[in-house]
């Protein structure tokens, strides 16, 4: 038996929308007949026997067979009383699939009054084996429906040994899959054999979605598993073209301009219908994301609410008390949520596209008068004018305020998540090492090691001694990594969360200073927001944190899994990358999508205590690190324009923007002498970066090497200590370094003797403060040490093998 067709009453694949330029295949369709369910009854029993003889412990399987010689012709008696010239068809007959009743009380009924109290366990051995013996092919529904645990474990082995060998050996090469995670996999992969036939490397992604529906039908507050998919695809059983998760073949992705229009249930047709055609007209100089949110305003907060307040409106001429209710109803959020009735921080965005709606369709009428014509009438709407300059400069005003707040804050929220990270990374090590019912003291209480999921030896619970609900150990670890992997990195580079969560393993690059021969390690930032690929020094800090990272994602692999990850924006799947902001999760590895980034935030902010001045905790957004990012950068001295091209800027004045620290004042004033000396040199003072620039740029870098380590000092800036550097505080000293340092200090010692037995008072003083900093920096070594620092490598850019 190869193929079966798909259960009744599931929707048809091709009637969904694909996600992705693949398309959906349909589940394999179920043959009337195959060579085993054509068994004459002697045949069909020497095939069963043999199968159990085969399979089964070798202490029981001649009492196995020995029961099944006796119990399989019982089944097959039963079978008889229904039409067919096959096994199947009699099945199908029965009528036990269709009403979805269990089979047992049918067949004991048949065994007549003699039946006895071992005729149900043995038929229902019979049947078990039977079904791994191929003689029948119920549908998926049937078979989600039964208790056949002991039958789908083995199935597998049975049918394919081969698939069932590779399978079994992928995990274990794999990691991060447990003993109960396999077996519920195999479980799931034999259901999907019993029913559609064939073996492993037969199975299609039309059978995994057949089965996802009948699992939702019969069991719709069932936990589904999409391991197997995911094992199946890493097998190569659905070819390098489908997606890597069951998820992608699901989600709804990008809908069409008609589809986005109807998600509001405009009342009037023919505006409807214009809506539809001016946004398809619209929609091919828009990307996805602008689209979606263009339809929400005009259609959702300007067309919807006008039908709603006056009634059967079919014209978009508005009366001037329309155009005045209209705009005061916009002031305030009118939808459903914990945000109805707060006041709308951007109102002049939706009245501009709704007054462009009115300009646009007079352009278009030029051009086709027959379509577009008789809807052309004068926008009843104005600019906005200064009401615009208003917003723009109140919401400039929050975020200056909001980055003011809560830049002091951020070096104590970063020590804290290094805090919190080293003290949970301890703890999950020692717990480790515990047996189930060890105990552990974590601040004074007594935690003793759960057995909960600990069988499949991924995820580590704690419970309190003293009773109560269990400690997930395991995900309070993988909280503390990524929330500091993220604040760090974030705080480091001032991307964006976007940017953050598409890093891959193929984002870092090397530079070779040409003067000094120097390497220095780059990090490329894919585009985003503006399409405009950068790239940002690597710190070692940021290394670091780069190395910590890409450590964890290979989970002892020799890569990176490659993934794919979906765009919430443009609601697409990308291609499989190497993305370093990964976690595993039920054994599948999953980006990281911002809700997640958000949520540790969230949590390190607890942990932190952090509070604001009414006394209730802080909260940041991942943007806020940006603002905090160019704040430091300008307030340090990077001119504006270098700034600009690091963050991806197209416009210096959104970066100037971003500079919390300058008040009002100075910004316009710098902004008034930009204007004048615009107007005298505007071809050699407002251009783009140069090359040469940049190079100025990085060679300052060059400059920052001396004898005990980095020269830290801002970029543009002299040496102010007179190059003092074991007594300047923006020396970064190298840990190589550590023994001249002592050397130095041993030094320092003598000289400070000698010149208190000489009389040197005033030379005593300043020996005593550079053998006080060479302390320091000696401290700042033994720090430096501490942290481990991990070689990234290169990530290998050849063809990706299959």
């Amino acid at each position: 038996m190869s193929e079966v067709r798909a259960p009744e009453g599931i929707a048809p694949h091709a009637q969904r929308r694909p996600t992705q330029p693949w398309d959906i295949p349909p589940a394999r369709p179920r043959p009337v007949t195959w060579w085993q369910t054509e068994l004459d009854r002697d045949s069909l029993l020497e095939h069963v026997c043999g199968l159990a003889a085969e399979h089964s412990a070798p202490t029981t399987n001649y009492d196995v067979t020995r029961r099944l010689r006796r119990a399989v012709p019982k089944v097959l008696d039963w079978l008889e009383q229904w039409p067919g010239t096959t096994w199947q068809q009699r099945w199908l007959a029965s009528g036990i699939e269709s009403t979805g009743n269990d089979w047992m009380p049918s067949f004991i009924t048949s065994r007549g009054k003699d039946a006895v109290n071992y005729e149900e366990p043995e038929g229902r051995s019979a049947m078990a084996w039977m079904l791994q013996g191929q003689i029948l092919a119920p549908s998926m529904e049937w078979v989600l429906g039964q208790q056949f645990n002991y039958v789908l474990t083995r199935l597998p082995r049975a049918v394919d040994p081969a698939g069932h060998a590779r399978l079994l050996a992928h995990c274990e090469v794999r990691g991060q899959v447990g003993p109960r995670a396999l077996a519920y996999t195999v479980g799931t992969i034999g259901r999907i054999l019993l029913s559609c036939g064939g073996t492993i490397g037969d199975i299609t992604v039309g059978d995994c979605l057949a089965y996802m529906e009948a699992y939702q039908k019969v069991r719709p507050t069932g936990k589904f598993d999409r391991l197997f998919y995911t094992l199946l695809f890493e097998l190569g059983v659905f070819g390098e073209h489908a997606p890597d998760r069951l998820r992608a073949w699901t989600v709804r992705g990008q809908l069409t301009v008609p589809e986005l229009v109807d998600r509001y249930d405009l009342a009037c047709k023919p505006v409807r219908d214009l809506l539809v055609d001016y946004f398809t007209v619209r929609s091919a100089d828009l990307d996805y994301s602008t689209l979606r949110h263009s339809v929400q305003q005009v259609c959702q907060l300007w067309w919807k609410d006008l039908e709603e307040h006056h009634p059967g409106i079919d014209t978009l001429a508005m009366t001037p008390q329309m155009v005045i209710e209209w705009k005061e109803r916009l002031k305030t959020i009118q939808l459903g949520g914990s945000r109805q009735g707060k006041p709308r921080l951007r109102q002049t965005s939706v009245i501009l596209a709704v007054r462009a709606l009115y300009l646009d369709i007079a352009h278009f009428a030029a051009h086709d008068p027959v379509r577009w014509g008789p809807w052309v009438i004068p926008s009843p709407i104005q600019a906005p004018g200064r009401q615009t300059a208003k917003e723009s400069k109140r919401a400039t005003a929050r975020m200056h305020q909001r980055t003011r707040s809560l830049a002091p804050t951020l070096p104590v929220l970063a020590r804290a998540v290094r805090n919190w990270r080293a003290a949970t990374e301890r703890l999950y090590a020692q717990a480790q090492d515990l047996p189930v019912g060890g105990h552990i003291e974590v601040d004074g209480q007594v935690w003793l090691r759960h057995q909960g999921r600990q069988s499949d030896g991924v995820r580590l619970f704690l419970t309190p001694a003293a009773g109560g609900e269990p400690w997930d150990l395991s995900r309070e670890e993988e909280y503390s990594f990524w929330a500091w992997a993220a604040i760090e990195t974030l705080q480091e580079t001032g991307i964006r969360i976007e940017e953050l969560l598409e890093l891959t393993h193929y984002s870092f690059a090397a530079y070779t200073l040409p003067t000094t021969g120097e390497t220095v390690p780059l990090l490329q930032v894919t585009p985003s927001k503006s399409d405009q690929e950068r790239v940002i020094l690597v710190s070692p800090e940021l290394g670091e944190v780069m190395a910590a990272v890409i450590h964890r994602v290979r989970a002892g692999q020799a890569s990176i899994p490659l993934i794919s990850r979906y765009d919430q924006h443009e609601q697409i799947y990308t291609p499989q990358l190497p993305f370093l902001f990964q976690r595993r999760r039920g054994g599948i590895p999953t980006p990281l999508p911002p809700a997640y980034i958000q949520r540790v935030l969230e949590a390190a902010l607890a942990r932190s205590g952090l509070t604001d001045q009414l006394g209730e905790l802080l909260r940041y957004t991942p943007h806020d690190f940006r603002r905090i990012f160019t704040t430091d950068a300008i307030r340090a001295g990077l001119p504006p324009h270098i700034a600009a091209k690091i963050l991806g800027h197209d416009d210096v004045n959104t970066t100037m923007g971003y500079a919390a620290i300058y008040p009002e004042d100075v910004i316009n004033h710098h902004r008034a002498y930009l204007a004048r000396r615009r107007a005298t040199r505007p071809s050699e003072e407002y251009r783009d970066l140069t090359p040469g620039e940049w190079d100025e740029f990085i060679a300052h870098f060059e400059l920052r090497k001396v004898a005990l380590g980095t020269c830290t000092r801002d970029y543009g800036t002299p040496c102010s200590h007179e190059h003092a550097c074991i007594r300047c505080p923006v020396l970064r000293p190298d840990p190589a370094e550590k023994d001249r340092l002592a050397e130095i200090a041993v030094n320092l010692e003598a000289r400070i003797a000698e010149a208190q037995q000489r009389g040197w008072h005033g030379e005593v003083a300043g020996l005593e403060a550079t053998l006080a900093a060479a302390h320091d920096k000696l401290r700042a070594v033994g720090d430096l040490t501490d942290r481990t620092h991990t070689y990234l490598g290169m990530p290998a850019m050849g063809r990706r093998s299959n």
